[in-house]
């Protein structure tokens, strides 16, 4: 399968991701330790989504956005500041 680029990212979401998750005040690791659903994620894992170099497949949107007390929507909104 291949995974395309958008504005030189795999994701759109992790700057939201990043956000909502500091908001939250967990680390990466705390925040990879919530499994919810059979999902399981290293802290690597979340700190390549943050930085954009990890695909975010669907299921797990809809997962992080629960955790993180946001939409997915939220989520997928880009931040034009």
């Amino acid at each position: 399968m291949k995974i395309y680029d958008y504005k030189g990212r795999k994701n759109i979401s992790g700057n939201r991701i990043r956000e909502a998750r500091l908001k939250k005040r967990l680390s990466q690791a705390d925040f990879a330790r919530l499994q919810i659903a059979g999902i399981t994620m290293e802290r690597d894992s979340v700190s390549r989504i943050e930085i954009g170099t990890r695909f975010v497949a669907d299921y797990e949107l809809m997962i992080i956005a629960e955790i993180l007390d946001v939409t997915v929507d939220w989520l997928l909104s880009e931040d034009r500041e």
